[in-house]
């Protein structure tokens, strides 16, 4: 993949992120750490490569997370581009999307039950 799509991509990241965290923006290309701040607790590592390599991808990104930071790989895979940032993939280690599952699910029965 291009610099440029890669560019572009991790500036889609940063944009579609800024929902819920306003202070997201890109890092820009050839920085060390997270591919987007203004994340706090998050680190970023946007991929686009054609060779799909996710173990390689969460211990880069794990790498670069600090104490209690969250290390979350985006991948775009072909197809995906920077109008439709909702079809990419977040890959997180197993542990990581158990305790957001189980989160998700507490608060959904709080809502519900009214507790």
């Amino acid at each position: 993949m291009s610099r440029a799509r890669g560019l572009a991509l991790q500036n889609a990241l940063a944009r579609y992120l800024s929902a819920w965290w306003p202070s997201a923006e890109s890092a820009g290309s050839g920085r060390p750490g997270s591919d987007v701040l203004g994340t706090p607790g998050v680190v970023w590592e946007c991929k686009t490569p054609r060779k799909f390599k996710p173990f390689e991808w969460v211990e880069q990104a794990r790498g670069h997370a600090g104490n209690g930071e969250k290390a979350v790989v985006v991948y775009w895979p072909d197809g995906v581009g920077a109008r439709r940032p909702e079809l990419a993939l977040a890959i997180v280690p197993l542990p990581v999307m158990v305790r957001l599952l189980s989160a998700y699910m507490l608060d959904e029965t709080e809502e519900v039950t009214g507790s």
